[in-house]
């Protein structure tokens, strides 16, 4: 991976495209990507989600259970342990702010950026029709995208007791 962290940064430069294949050539192909530097991509990950009111929705087709599988299957199929009693490594700084902002502008990206489903939004018992998140986190593993993609960084992601994780022999 470090012979290739310059690359997709060469491409989000003024040049665009064309100073981005005429750095990859150059310094990729000619140097082994060995450069002693490190190009920046500008914004960190989370800055750079954009409104849902900018996009149309995607519509995904449904898992066929034979090359595709459902978030839950291949949960299951990544072989994440967790011990049983362990306090929750999923939290959040505040509460309302899922609702509040990454629902109402973002349309909910912590339903979306997860591989695993942690992040669900549901309807609240008390006030129907009204959405709550719900962190499902026995589905985690441990990839810790939530921490970096979360728009508010309101997500915080320690690391769980037991060294529990992935093993994905099942795949």
């Amino acid at each position: 991976m470090k012979k290739t962290r310059n690359i997709r940064p060469s491409f989000n430069t003024r040049l665009g495209w064309i100073g981005g294949m005429a750095y990859t050539g150059t310094f990729f192909i000619l140097g082994r990507g060995l450069e002693p530097w490190t190009l920046s991509h500008g914004k960190r990950d989370h800055e750079k989600l954009e409104p849902a009111a900018e996009h149309k929705p995607i519509e995904y087709p449904k898992p066929d259970g034979k090359i595709t599988f459902d978030l839950l299957t291949s949960v299951a199929l990544s072989g994440t342990n967790h011990e049983e009693n362990q306090p929750c490594h999923l939290t959040l700084k505040d509460d309302d702010v899922p609702e509040s902002v990454n629902l109402a502008k973002f349309a909910g990206p912590e339903s979306r950026f997860c591989p695993a489903g942690v992040y669900e939004f549901v309807d609240r018992e008390t006030k129907p029709g009204e959405k709550r998140l719900q962190i499902n986190a026995l589905n985690c593993i441990h990839c810790k995208t939530c921490d970096i993609k979360d728009p508010t960084q309101n997500i915080v992601w320690v690391a769980p007791e037991g060294g529990g994780g992935p093993k994905y022999d099942g795949m």
